[in-house]
């Protein structure tokens, strides 16, 4: 039982510290990130506690809910507009819509590649069957002209 506050105390430390490790540099309050690692550090217990009262970003419920950008795919994902604790709509992100485009593109030019690929694929097997009918034309005429020739063509 006695091991328990000092259980308590490490578990803080560390969930404090990683909290403070993760959190964006722009979202930390009263003094810059790398100040906050350094009280964590050497005020293990005091710093942590003085890091979730005072330099912890503050998110509100909406920012912290799956439709915020906070969530989901992180705070620099798609929806994410520059400014702390603002939602932005995929059809109004210019990042968004360039991949859209982008993609849109991409597809569009493997369904060109596919299509010329088909038919230079007939245009080609055309040619072999050309080819071997002019062939058998030519073997037709040599026999016709040289009836007693052993040879085959």
């Amino acid at each position: 039982m006695r091991y328990i506050p000092v259980i308590f105390g490490v578990v803080l430390f560390i969930y404090g510290l990683i909290d403070c490790l993760r959190s964006d540099p722009a979202d930390v309050r009263s003094i810059p990130k790398p100040a906050w690692i350094l009280v964590i550090l050497l005020l293990p217990l005091v710093g942590v506690i003085l890091w979730f009262f005072f330099g912890r970003p503050r998110y509100s419920n909406a920012a912290a809910s799956p439709m915020s950008g906070r969530a989901g795919a992180g705070p620099r994902g798609p929806s994410y507009s520059g400014r702390p604790n603002q939602y932005v709509a995929p059809d109004d992100d210019p990042e968004f819509l360039r991949n859209l485009q982008l993609s849109q593109a991409q597809k569009a030019e493997a369904e060109r590649l596919r299509k010329l690929k088909a038919e230079l694929d007939a245009r080609e097997a055309k040619i072999r069957a050309d080819e071997a009918r002019e062939e058998k034309l030519r073997a037709d005429k040599h026999r016709e002209e040289h009836p007693n020739d052993e040879t085959k063509h």
